[in-house]
């Protein structure tokens, strides 16, 4: 079983361009909050009695994220749990707003940003990493937080 300093030093291989990893920087985190906000806009609420709180399918993924990435870093799955709480959040604001629905602001964050990511790797002249490994999708999330991490000087 590959170790969570495994599957970043492959993501890695593939994100050596300056230009490259700035895309992966902003785009990454967006797409992972456009997966959350579709999940997020699926019908499906639960309210939990006496706390205000509504359990929906994007809180269910979310749990069941963080156990993935438990199971890869400890330390890393607090981060990315955190961010994930924050995607929810973000989602409930949207959501509740009116502004416009959320899974169409999903949509639209979705395919921009996979649009500047396949941009980037053109610049970078590598296939994306989830293309040999689907995985990889998971690890793209992880590979920018373990950035986050060592610069303010945490380990992963």
């Amino acid at each position: 079983m590959k170790t969570i300093n495994d599957w970043l030093s492959e993501y890695g291989e593939s994100h050596q361009n300056p230009t490259n990893k700035k895309v992966h920087f902003v785009c990454v985190p967006l797409i992972f909050f456009s997966v959350v906000a579709l999940l997020y806009s699926i019908p499906f609420r639960f309210p939990l009695a006496g706390t205000g709180l509504t359990l929906n399918v994007a809180s269910i993924v979310a749990v069941l994220i963080a156990i993935y990435y438990f199971t890869l870093s400890k330390s890393l799955s607090v981060g990315m749990a955190l961010f994930s709480l924050l995607c929810l959040y973000v989602c409930h604001i949207i959501y509740n707003s009116g502004i416009a629905p959320l899974w169409a602001v999903a949509v639209t964050v979705f395919v921009l940003a996979w649009m500047v990511q396949f941009w980037g790797h053109n610049i970078e002249g590598k296939k994306p990493s989830f293309l040999k490994d689907l995985q990889f999708l998971m690890i793209g999330p992880a590979w920018i937080m373990s950035f986050l991490y060592k610069k303010i000087g945490l380990s992963i």
